[in-house]
């Protein structure tokens, strides 16, 4: 045994020293991390949480991958020193360029977010920022892959070329498919010519109206009435039909249609839709001057078309939104029926007559 100590004991001491510091590192980065963790959420709202386990799990794996790697230097020759030692750098290089790459992507994020809220709360536009965020993010996330490559021999010229200039463009139009660039360009255009933007109410048909949240690099992302999110592929969005009920003039127009039949009265029906409209706390006066002047009324109702069963109504409500309008509709459909019944106006049904033939 003491020869074997004699023999192999610069060996053992080495192994020793770098078991113990392996070990150390392992046991300081989670204490670190949480320190540096609650130093970040001091000083920004926006947590590094979902960053915190990342960086654990890559520090930690590094630390085992470079141990493992200093250790084998026991058991083989001299003349693969250099090899191992190339390994080692590599580890380290790959392992140091993997965390800047994600604390630098992390720390933009945060910062992006901070100005994203600052201009939600202050009412301006942040779907500008929204979108610069995911290129930014990718594009650190893309440079950190490339000079990751020209640390690995067999990868050296593809990063080169890429990191050419021209190359860059070329590479990327290679291997994205149509329908990813499509996106991205689709994007593009909502960030220039502003079809939306993002907290605007909009409809593409019955199935896809909401308010928009946000715009990536591949979609936008729309927040239904029903707090369901529907995700559009950019490309798709742009060919669409889109109604912007937030672009241009706030206020809103909305048609509250009523069938009476044929024997009710059609002027006491006008009369009562015209009245529950009036009164209703969300009503907008759309009148102009000259006919305020004429003392014309504030909702117009007419006598738009005859059904089998039905004569019927229609009376034209403006509100300061879209929201608005939605809230008077809904609430004088249940004023007017109840008027209706209580002064004998007649909401028709259709009617059949069955013959009974022996």
């Amino acid at each position: 045994m003491e020869e074997f100590i004699k023999a192999h004991g610069v060996s053992l001491l080495y192994g020793t020293i770098v078991i113990v510091i392996m070990s150390v590192l392992l046991l300081v980065t989670n204490p670190l991390l949480k320190w540096v963790l609650r130093k970040k959420h001091a000083q920004i709202k926006h947590g590094f949480s979902s960053t915190y386990h990342l960086v654990n799990g890559l520090l930690k794996s590094m630390w085992v991958i470079l141990a493992l790697i200093a250790i084998s230097f026991v058991f083989v020759d001299k003349a693969e020193y250099e090899g191992l030692s190339g390994n080692f750098k590599l580890v380290l290089y790959l392992g140091v360029l993997s965390l800047v790459t994600i604390v630098t992507a992390n720390l933009i994020n945060q910062w992006f977010n901070k100005t994203i809220d600052h201009r939600i709360m202050t009412e301006q536009d942040p779907t500008s920022l929204k979108f610069l965020r995911y290129v930014v993010i990718v594009s650190i996330y893309l440079i950190g892959v490339l000079f990751g490559f020209l640390a690995i021999p067999s990868m050296k010229s593809v990063a080169q070329t890429m990191l050419g200039g021209a190359g860059v463009l070329a590479v990327v139009l290679g291997v994205s498919s149509q329908e990813a660039l499509s996106n991205l360009i689709g994007g593009m255009f909502i960030i220039l010519f502003k079809p939306f933007k993002v907290g605007d109410v909009v409809a593409i048909d019955e199935a896809m109206e909401g308010t928009v949240v946000d715009v990536t690099l591949r979609h936008t992302v729309i927040k239904t009435w029903k707090n369901r999110m529907i995700v559009i592929p950019n490309s798709i969005i742009n060919k669409e039909k889109l109604i912007n009920h937030d672009m241009g003039e706030a206020k809103c127009c909305e048609y509250v249609e009523m069938g009476i039949s044929y024997d009710s009265d059609v002027d006491l029906a006008k009369k009562i839709m015209r009245e529950e409209c009036e009164k209703h706390r969300l009503i907008l006066d759309n009148r102009t001057k000259e006919e305020r002047k004429k003392d014309a009324p504030v909702v117009n109702v007419a006598l738009v078309s005859f059904s089998d069963s039905s004569v019927n109504l229609r009376a034209w409500v403006w509100a300061e939104t879209m929201l608005n309008v939605i809230t008077l509709r809904r609430d004088v459909y249940e004023t007017i029926k109840k008027r209706f019944d209580a002064e004998g106006v007649e909401i028709p049904f259709p009617h059949r007559t069955v013959v009974m033939k022996k």
